[in-house]
């Protein structure tokens, strides 16, 4: 991927001069966000050296490592009667964390559509840069990026073996008969764990798929639990360790399928593949892939807080989050890896030709392959199908 070293972003933010945007000589910016990613850290280095070049606004990046740590801090303010000077301007979110700060009116609303930089994502055509987890954002927060879920696999396994990798949750419970010991999943405390079994329930359920976005409640999970625990009562006695023993965290699936233990696992960070090839953690036969029954897929967002006190800089911030020359340099897997939000045919020629990627790893995702990408259920399954899962299995674990 070619990105250029120069970029030209026109505004601060629309209808905003320079001075207003940046509401004092040099504004802070406090963006809190998971700090558990080098590639993510690096990435908003960059982002905050060129927001301070070209609006004189400062961006402190500061490292989470829960995103609800931010969200409890700025409901205790809200308590306090803190309504104007938050410590908390920019937050990374989506999924529950979304809702629970829309629940508590946490975030300034209907900002988003003040960014020049937002109508790049053709928002009318792509109705997931306005909806998190099924709730309507109502512009609270701005989309960042987006992510979907593929599996990866030891191809030297799967020729000895004389196995095709699996391209359905069906095929991949065959898989697990045929070859026990060789694929897990984490426990659903977990994020990638949860979003193992939210992929099961929607692909096994592929007739009742509406109830998962809509609120979750009794008769919606009678409806698509039988069809889980069916499948889940016949992957877990197959998995690694007989499934007796589960991991705790989704980083050791990658340890695992690095030391030969497993054939295969799963990620919802795509670009994490190839980097982990590049630096020996996984051996340089591992491929990447996507289901062809579907892929969990989200878009993650960055909201403005309610008591923001440099909302104008923390707008601009956000606008050139949006920008095409941001949004390419993130997307580079040499630098994040993360997909865009931007709708690429909204884009001119010269922005397009910086998202073409030169010298695909051979352990990458071809995206030139159609995917079924399936959105994340409504924010109330999360909770629901945790709970369910631990009160049947949860005695084991």
């Amino acid at each position: 991927m070619v990105v250029l070293s120069v970029f030209v972003v026109a505004k601060p933010a629309v209808g905003k001069t320079n001075d207003e945007a940046a509401g004092e000589k040099t504004p802070l910016v406090r963006f809190h966000a998971w700090g558990g990613s080098a590639q993510v850290n690096g990435y908003l280095q960059w982002v905050a050296e060129q927001v301070k070049i070209r609006f004189n606004i400062e961006l402190q990046h500061v490292k989470l490592a829960d995103t609800s740590d931010a969200v409890s801090r700025v409901l205790a303010e809200k308590a306090a009667g803190n309504h104007k000077n938050g410590s908390v301007d920019l937050i990374w979110i989506n999924g529950e964390n979304f809702a629970a700060m829309k629940k508590h009116d946490l975030l300034s609303a209907s900002w988003v559509d003040e960014l020049d930089n937002f109508s790049l994502t053709n928002p009318d055509e792509n109705p997931a840069v306005t909806k998190d987890f099924g709730e309507p954002t109502l512009g609270m927060e701005a989309p960042w990026g987006k992510a979907s879920m593929v599996f990866y696999y030891r191809s030297a396994h799967f020729y000895t073996l004389g196995l095709m990798a699996p391209k359905t949750i069906e095929e991949l419970l065959r898989f697990s008969q045929k070859s026990p010991g060789r694929f897990t999943y984490p426990v659903p405390n977990d994020y990638l764990g949860i979003s193992f079994i939210k992929y099961a329930a929607l692909a096994l359920n592929k007739d009742n798929r509406g109830l998962f976005y809509q609120p979750a409640n009794d008769k919606s999970l009678n409806a698509v639990l039988p069809s889980l625990w069916a499948y889940l009562d016949a992957l877990h006695p197959t998995m690694w360790q007989q499934g007796k023993h589960m991991l705790r965290q989704a980083s050791q699936l990658q340890r695992l399928v690095g030391t030969g233990e497993l054939s295969m696992a799963f990620s919802f960070t795509a670009s994490e593949i190839p980097s982990a090839v590049t630096r020996f953690d996984l051996p340089e036969d591992v491929r990447t892939y996507s289901m062809q029954d579907g892929s969990l897929a989200n878009v993650h967002f960055v909201g403005l807080t309610y008591n923001s006190k440099n909302k104008a800089a923390a707008k601009t911030v956000v606008n050139f989050l949006l920008s095409p020359q941001a949004q390419a340099k993130k997307q580079a897997v040499e630098v994040w890896g993360d997909d865009t939000v931007l709708d690429l045919e909204s884009l001119s020629a010269s922005d397009q030709a910086l998202f073409v990627e030169d010298n695909i790893h051979p352990s990458a995702l071809d995206k030139s392959q159609p995917t079924i990408l399936l959105a994340e259920p409504h924010s109330s399954w999360t909770d629901a199908l945790r709970e369910a899962w631990y009160e049947r299995y949860g005695a084991r674990y």
